[in-house]
């Protein structure tokens, strides 16, 4: 299965932050697309650094809900310690499952599509570079007509 990722730091080695990551998740699969880094405004909580951003398509054999215990333990080997109250704030390391082929995920742990995905251009700029014709499932909208539709927003330069 085909699955996309959004990878996003903005603590310390920003750069060495997604590098690691992207290099561990050869534990989960195969990485067979990355974006160039994006370095990204925040948003929600604007008073923190800016972000590096990236997307990668990682082709995988493994369920969603195990993926995601994989990604999060990527996380907690980088460094990351998540705060339920800072949800938005600074982060050594995040990696999101935007897409995992055409599924449809609900559940407590774990919603695919993204449910913010088609909202960030921070997510879609790099998406729509390597994969612009990426479907969304629910919206029945490309990852390049996502991001065509956005208004204009905070600053995404990429690298």
């Amino acid at each position: 299965m085909l699955a996309y990722l959004s990878l996003g730091s903005n603590l310390g080695n920003r750069d060495a932050h997604l590098t690691q990551a992207i290099s561990s998740l050869k534990e989960y699969g195969k990485v067979v697309l990355r974006s160039s880094f994006y370095e990204t405004e925040p948003v929600l909580f604007t008073q923190q650094p800016w972000f590096l951003n990236c997307a990668v398509a990682l082709e995988t054999q493994l369920a969603p809900k195990y993926l995601l215990s994989g990604l999060l333990k990527i996380e907690r080997d980088l460094g990351r310690v998540r705060n339920p109250q800072e949800k938005k704030g600074p982060r050594m390391i995040d990696i999101d499952i935007l897409l995992y082929g055409n599924d449809i995920v609900h559940s407590p742990e774990l919603n695919i599509p993204h449910p913010s995905m088609h909202m960030r251009r921070f997510v879609l700029e790099p998406l729509a570079e390597i994969a612009p014709q990426s479907f969304h499932p629910v919206l029945k909208r490309t990852a390049r007509q996502l991001l065509e539709s956005l208004p204009p927003g905070p600053v995404v330069r990429k690298l």
